[in-house]
């Protein structure tokens, strides 16, 4: 297979990152079919494609015309089957959890031709957790990628059993939807940002959750220092609180680490509110117009709420 015969990309999992993802496969020519559990969720998600394609609009990257274009290349299907048609491509970013993963691999395994490529966007798992279960673990490696609307950069972690050409061809296809490609020489929870990022919430949420300090003076100390927009707990708002919520309950239940544990349980109280961050207009700040954008927040005369 040469990445010439890549023409069409089915995303499984229409949230926030398989939107972004979607869109900018999209925005490069792909034609893409985002799958998902209903036609509600397909329908949610075609808005917020639509409105991030409005977004780039706004900021000069695409044309009214090309977004047009853009969204013609895009359709949804929740029939499994017809999602998998002809598809050569596969993106998954379905919740943070092997065995959900490893579920729907299997079962598209099955769908899917059998050129497809299988790729995960997992933020903290590595790809031989759930590679036998994907039925081609040789065609399988994690592609992963950062919002696209700040970033084009994209980590290319294979397993021990992806083939060598599978890695070219996922490192060409990542690079021809522009992305930046950060190739890793071997599996590694969390990639390379996102570990050192995982540090940065874990201490943060630690503060928090000794009651050491408050969340707006964590990000304030972080954002003074750094000379940041944002700190470490607006950036679990856009990452969103239920993503992180998972990730850091995961790991502390794998691990049995009691202050990962703490961190993941001062994170619940949030997502059992359903404040989940940006996504829902409310988690540690309120959007679309959080408090951290405010000159008057880094000196302490805004607080967040």
């Amino acid at each position: 297979m040469e990445l010439s015969d890549i023409k069409r990309v089915l995303i499984l999992g229409a949230g926030t990152m398989g939107q972004q993802i979607g869109f900018t496969c999209a925005m490069h020519g792909y034609t893409v079919v985002m799958h998902d559990l209903s036609e509600e969720i397909l329908d949610k998600a075609t808005r917020r494609m639509e409105k991030l394609g409005s977004w780039f609009v706004s900021v000069g990257r695409i044309t009214p015309d090309q977004l047009g274009e853009i969204m013609a290349r895009i359709s949804g299907a929740t029939d499994q089957a017809l999602a998998a048609r002809d598809a050569d491509f596969i993106s998954e970013s379905v919740p943070e959890d092997p065995a959900i993963k490893a579920r729907i691999f299997s079962r598209f395994n099955e769908l899917c031709p059998q050129r497809a490529i299988f790729t995960t966007n997992t933020s903290m798992l590595v790809p031989s957790m759930i590679a036998e279960e994907t039925g081609r673990p040789e065609r399988f490696a994690a592609l992963h990628f950062h919002d696209v609307r700040i970033s084009n950069v994209v980590d290319v972690m294979p397993h021990p059993g992806t083939d060598p050409e599978v890695t070219k061809l996922v490192s060409g296809f990542a690079k021809s939807i522009g992305q930046i490609v950060i190739m890793l020489n071997r599996e590694n929870n969390g990639y390379v940002f996102n570990t050192m990022l995982s540090s940065l919430f874990f201490s943060s949420l630690t503060l928090a959750s000794k009651g050491v300090a408050s969340i707006e003076d964590i990000d304030r100390s972080w954002m003074g220092v750094m000379h940041t927009p944002v700190g470490p707990f607006g950036i679990m708002d856009q990452v969103g609180l239920s993503t992180v919520h998972t990730i850091t309950d995961y790991w502390a239940k794998k691990t049995g680490d009691a202050q990962a544990q703490a961190n993941a349980d001062f994170l619940k109280i949030y997502v059992d509110k359903g404040l989940l961050g940006f996504k829902t207009g409310e988690g540690f700040y309120t959007y679309p117009n959080p408090a951290y954008t405010d000159p008057g927040f880094l000196t302490g005369e805004i607080k967040a709420k």
